[in-house]
């Protein structure tokens, strides 16, 4: 998947790469340099790259973790945009054994079930870029 992902076309076209995606799925981490083709007007890191950095992981992370009897969705997004980014961005995902908990708790029944996950953006030296809130559509699929 860490392949695919690395040649995947928008992640190609900003600059957007894989760095770690744990066996279990559990854990992923993404980085981006600031690059003459991801840069804004004003030379500091594209919004849309930003977002399209972190727009797919905790769906394809759900995915392989609850397999197929599960339907799973990106529904919506709010990026919050901290101060302006710089240099090497990046940024990391982790699915606990409570958020997982929690996912079956609410959808044991068949009921769909929108999580709000955050993810931060943040510089080299640890300081936050950007703060975004991933929704997610999570139930069981029918029959299941």
């Amino acid at each position: 998947m860490k392949r695919a992902l690395g040649l995947y076309a928008p992640y190609l076209g900003a600059g957007v790469k894989v760095r770690d995606i744990s066996e279990d799925f559990r854990h992923v981490r993404v980085e981006m340099d600031l690059k003459w083709y991801n840069t804004n007007y004003v030379g500091t890191h594209f919004g849309g790259s930003l977002y399209s950095m972190v727009d797919p992981f905790f769906m394809l992370m759900l995915m392989q973790i609850l397999g197929r009897d599960y339907v799973v969705w990106d529904k919506a997004a709010f990026i919050d945009f901290i101060q302006p980014g710089k240099g090497k961005v990046s940024a990391t995902f982790t699915i606990t054994d409570a958020m997982l908990e929690e996912v079956r708790q609410h959808t044991d029944n068949g009921d769909k079930y929108l999580p709000i996950w955050p993810v931060e953006i943040r510089d080299e030296a640890g300081e936050l870029v950007a703060r975004v809130d991933k929704t997610l559509y999570i139930r069981k699929k029918r029959g299941q």
